[in-house]
């Protein structure tokens, strides 16, 4: 008997014939091909918590470590659908090798991404992380965090607006109010001990029982109009239904501004990626991740297209899932707000996080002429706000305002004694009456640590680090994965489809890297 590269030789003695024997899959994948990181680093975590989700007796053939081995390769390859996985592992020897040459269908894999992995996977992914950490690849400690939008697996065109679902309540509520005036009009024996109605935020019940008391009243009686009678018969036919819809539009809004009718959970959002090139909203998730050495460290989705308030939760999500914090955070001026600022000091976290005018402050030219009222100078000692002019503006009042968040922010009027005759007056305000200025003295103070943070020698080697560190991930994932819409629906499922393209992205660069 002789043993080939790929191959097994050897001779039939009873028919005299030579008999070649299949290759082993062993042999013909690359010591260090990507498959054997993903079934070394799937071999490595526990997953009891995935095998507990499965109940004795009617349990699957496959078992979930070799499913998720499948899944994990096939995102690492490209591979999105269930169909083509199915495929793979049938006819492509790096799937057949990872599965032992068993042949899951497109059903068994779509259940287990979509069902099996709802409540386990950031588990899996945060154990994957660890193992990285553990092997140098990465650290936990300075993170650059940033976000991107990604489209929904949601129909473009169909969908719910907040401000539609308000303007149409409040119209309905205002032609109620007219009709019942209209009634009393007519009707006023009949109403007389009737009790007033509140017509804002009026119940589908109420809505239901006043429009049928307004048409018993008004069928009857000859000299209300004909169109009066048809608006009050459309009346009951409909508002009490869509009052009812409103409300339920309402709830699953829940604060946000629009939603997909094919993805509830899709918020309509302006991407950069817009395959129409007109600049319309597209059903969309804000993805925020956290890198280290270009690995994503953890993972959020959010439906508030603005980065500024994903911060918190990214942040309460990192802690959770990886058990420790960064003790260095770096982003964009999309994150620097006041909220932010003091939740990362109370967190104790150094941040490197730019405010909205930091860079233009960079040019020697930006303060010139420049009369803004956070660029005036602040005297603490006598509590006083130095105009241009070089005179004080006297403090008037104090007050605070909340954010829509809920947060509290406080802030200080100063007023200028007297602009007439002021040289700078035409550049400085517009106002017919002395300038007056509302400071925020907290929001300042915070401005000036992360100034004087990014300035630093350490705050400039983290500012440039930032370009190379997130960018060329989500680059990666959008265009050398294409992966720049997702294939499921329903924020759960996204966010299993997030973790495995996340987890893909790590195994392939712990790869390339050598592990």
């Amino acid at each position: 008997m002789k043993k080939g590269n790929q191959k097994v030789v050897f001779k039939d003695y009873i028919s005299n014939q030579v008999l070649l024997l299949p290759p082993n899959l062993e042999e013909l994948i690359e010591a260090n091909h990507p498959v054997r990181v993903v079934n070394k680093v799937i071999d490595s975590i526990n997953i009891d918590a995935l095998i507990a989700g499965y109940s004795g007796g009617r349990t699957s053939s496959y078992h979930p470590r070799m499913l998720l081995k499948v899944l994990v390769y096939g995102y690492l390859c490209n591979v999105y659908s269930s169909r083509k996985l199915e495929s793979c592992t049938k006819e492509n020897i790096h799937f057949m090798w990872l599965s032992g040459m068993q042949q899951p269908d497109h059903n068994t894999i779509n259940r287990f991404r979509s069902e099996r992995l709802k409540d386990v996977l950031k588990n899996i992914f945060a154990q994957t992380v660890h193992l990285l950490s553990k092997a140098g690849h990465l650290s936990l400690k300075e993170v650059y965090t940033d976000g991107t939008k990604i489209e929904a697996n949601a129909n473009r065109y169909s969908f719910v607006w907040g401000k539609s679902i308000k303007y149409h309540q409040g119209k309905m509520e205002e032609q109620l109010k007219e009709l019942w005036e209209y009634t009393q009009s007519i009707a006023k024996e009949e109403l007389k001990d009737t009790a007033p109605i509140d017509f804002k935020a009026i119940s589908p019940e109420k809505i239901a029982e006043t429009v049928n008391t307004i048409h018993a009243l008004l069928k009857d009686k000859e000299e209300v109009p004909q169109k009066i009678k048809q608006k009050v018969n459309y009346a009951k036919q409909r508002w009490a239904g869509k009052r009812k819809e409103y409300a339920e539009q309402e709830k699953i809004l829940k604060g946000r501004n629009s939603y997909s009718k094919t993805d509830p959970d899709a918020t309509f959002m302006r991407l950069k990626e817009d395959h129409m090139k007109n600049g319309q909203l597209k059903p969309a998730y804000n993805l925020q991740i956290s890198t280290s050495n270009q690995f994503i460290v953890h993972y959020t989705l959010h439906h508030n297209p603005a980065d500024t308030k994903t911060l918190a939760p990214h942040l309460r999500s990192f802690e959770q899932h990886l058990k420790t914090k960064p003790d260095v955070m770096t982003a964009d001026a999309g994150y620097g707000s006041e909220e932010n600022y003091q939740l990362l000091a109370k967190a104790k976290i150094n941040p490197f996080i730019k405010y909205n005018y930091f860079d233009k402050e960079q040019s020697k030219h930006f303060f010139k002429d420049n009369y803004r009222s956070e660029y005036l100078k602040y005297d603490a000692e006598t509590d006083t706000v130095i105009c241009p002019s070089g005179k004080p503006m006297r403090k008037t009042k104090e007050y605070t305002r909340k954010t829509p968040d809920g947060m509290t922010q406080h802030y200080t009027s100063y007023q200028a004694e007297s602009c007439e005759g002021c040289e700078l007056r035409q550049k400085c305000h517009q106002s017919k009456n002395n300038r007056t200025v509302d400071l925020n003295h907290t929001l300042r103070h915070l401005k000036q640590q992360a100034k004087t943070n990014l300035l630093s020698e350490t705050g400039v080697y983290h500012r440039k680090k930032r370009c190379y560190e997130v960018e060329p991930v989500f680059a990666n994932i959008k265009h050398n994965k294409n992966f720049r819409r997702f294939n499921l629906r329903g924020q759960n499922k996204v966010e299993i489809e997030t973790g495995l393209i996340a987890l893909a992205h790590n195994l392939k660069k712990a790869a390339t890297k050598g592990n």
